[in-house]
């Protein structure tokens, strides 16, 4: 089976490794099918086992191998910037409903881990969006004051458990924090007893709309079901062309023994800096365990990742003397250009297919409001907040469209310029001078073609194309993948499929043409 490129190692998946499952060996049925098993499929998958439907859940890779697997497991309902965001853009009672259904997200979690009995390291704590900067202080007032008037216990302080002095701070209280796979871990082994299937190594490849839908899978399985839902991240089947409103980031995260004296006693985030966000959690064995996010980047645009990892360590042992980095890892978010994300049935791609995606990074809770959402609607009752999130809502796209437009510039240009621009004349120069570890795209016989050094020397090379939509890859250093800076699709050296939407490998090119 097909593991997750996992260049350093997430806490998570160490920790709280998932069980295993076998792939899809022949043709099923099912009432729903579940595209994807991070914490927005398999919460679905769980709330419609729970009332009583035959749920199937088809992974590509292993269960929470993606996003979900590589978070940083807070539960809070303050999301930086966005009440203030939501207040001006979509009015008062947007981001009411956006609290209300972030904060019924949390205490659903604290619910569901109580009714099962699941230890996963759940502790509640203050959120704090902070700044260093004077100049920032009226902004975060006005989030604190947007905060509060959407219904969150929000205030401004000056105040924080940082290692730092800070210009302001907006702070909510009694949010938390958790080790998502352990959480999930109690999810899987409920959805099974209750007669739920999981299938790990199964891509779906095609999905043919009716009553019910096909789904074809690369192990040449078909599943048929009434209900689909898509909750691959990013849509993998985009009839609505919803990757026109999501944008791409990608986030490093590092991790290491912390004293308890040192322990900041909150979540923290901030835009500044590259952006920072820290928090801890209990260590297995004892004492705590440091987490900080930052460095984001746009996927595929050739950021040099190893030095954005050495600048995330610099800043960690600057603030937090004595801590020892024993794990880092990344993860991928996509964001709707509207703010809001995009959960409910899928536009053009009839009554019975849904979607799930563009959290913004806060997809703990996002993705167990969407679970919550889409089993509302499956199961045909009153499915609160419907028209917030609903995917093919129109107004909220409208007054976006400068951002949608700013993006679909950004794709434009990768997918023009890429074309146009030099990579080498296909004679071994750029190739040659690579070093052990290192990528590069050149061109070759047959279009742009992408070339990795292993450690041993040894040249791994496939076509630079991605197979979504055609744009040119790039190198991430760090984790050794090409990445497509249009919608973010992730492949290994070797060109295999890890992250979507591209469903397909980059195809393999002969080391004797370069």
């Amino acid at each position: 089976m097909k593991r997750h490129s996992d260049n350093g190692h997430s806490y998570w998946r160490e920790t709280a490794p998932l069980p295993s499952f076998p792939p899809l060996a022949e043709s099923a049925e099912a009432d729903v099918a579940v595209i994807g098993a991070g914490i927005a499929g398999i919460g679905t998958a769980w709330e419609l086992t729970r009332a009583g439907l035959d749920v199937v859940v088809l992974e590509a890779d292993r269960l929470a191998a993606g996003v979900t697997g590589h978070t940083t497991g807070k539960l809070t309902a303050l999301h930086t910037s966005v009440y203030h965001r939501l207040r001006t853009e979509h009015g008062d009672d947007a981001a009411r409903q956006y609290a209300v259904s972030q904060s019924t997200a949390l205490r659903r979690v604290i619910e569901v881990a109580d009714e099962l009995g699941i230890d996963c390291d759940l502790e509640r704590r203050p959120a704090l969006t902070y700044s260093r900067q004077a100049e920032d202080v009226p902004a975060l007032r006005a989030e604190a004051e947007a905060a509060r008037a959407a219904g969150l216990t929000a205030s401004f302080v000056t105040e924080t458990g940082l290692p730092f002095p800070v210009a302001g701070a907006v702070r909510v209280e009694d949010q938390a924090q958790f080790h998502p796979l352990a959480y999930l871990r109690g999810l899987v082994d409920d959805i099974v007893a209750g007669g739920g299937r999981m299938h790990e190594g199964t891509r779906v490849v095609e999905l043919d709309r009716g009553d019910p839908c096909r789904l074809t899978t690369d192990t040449g399985a078909v599943v048929s079901a009434r209900h689909v839902v898509v909750a691959t991240h990013h849509p993998v089947f985009d009839h609505a062309l919803l990757a026109t409103r999501l944008t791409q980031h990608r986030d490093l995260v590092i991790a290491g023994p912390l004293s308890a004296a040192q322990d900041p006693d909150g979540m923290y985030i901030t835009e500044r800096e590259g952006k920072r966000s820290v928090r801890t959690a209990p260590l297995h064995g004892g004492g705590r365990l440091l987490i900080v996010t930052g460095e984001a980047f746009r996927p595929g645009t050739g950021e040099d990742t190893e030095a954005g990892y050495a600048r995330l360590q610099e800043w960690a042992e600057r603030n937090f003397p004595g801590v020892t980095i024993t794990h880092r890892w990344a993860a991928q978010d996509n964001a709707a250009t509207d703010t809001l994300p995009l959960v409910g049935r899928m536009p053009t791609a009839g009554e019975n297919v849904y979607v799930a995606t563009g959290f913004a990074g806060w997809g703990m809770t996002g993705g167990v409001m969407a679970a919550s959402l889409i089993a509302a609607l499956v199961r045909g009752g009153p499915a609160p907040w419907t028209d917030l999130y609903a995917p093919g809502r129109l107004g909220s796209a409208l007054r976006s469209a400068p951002s949608l437009l700013k993006e679909q510039w950004e794709t434009g240009k990768h997918f023009v310029k890429d074309r146009l621009e030099t990579f080498g004349d296909g004679t071994g120069g750029p190739v040659r001078d690579l070093r052990p570890g290192e990528g590069t795209v050149v061109r070759a016989k047959g279009g742009p073609c992408a070339v990795h050094r292993d450690d041993r020397g040894g040249l791994h090379a496939v076509s630079a194309v991605c197979t979504h939509l055609g744009c040119v890859v790039a190198f991430n250093n760090a984790e050794r993948t090409w990445e497509c800076p249009c919608h973010g699709s992730r492949f290994d050296v070797d060109g295999a499929v890890l992250q979507g939407p591209a469903l397909t490998p980059l195809e393999p090119r002969d080391t004797e043409d370069l």
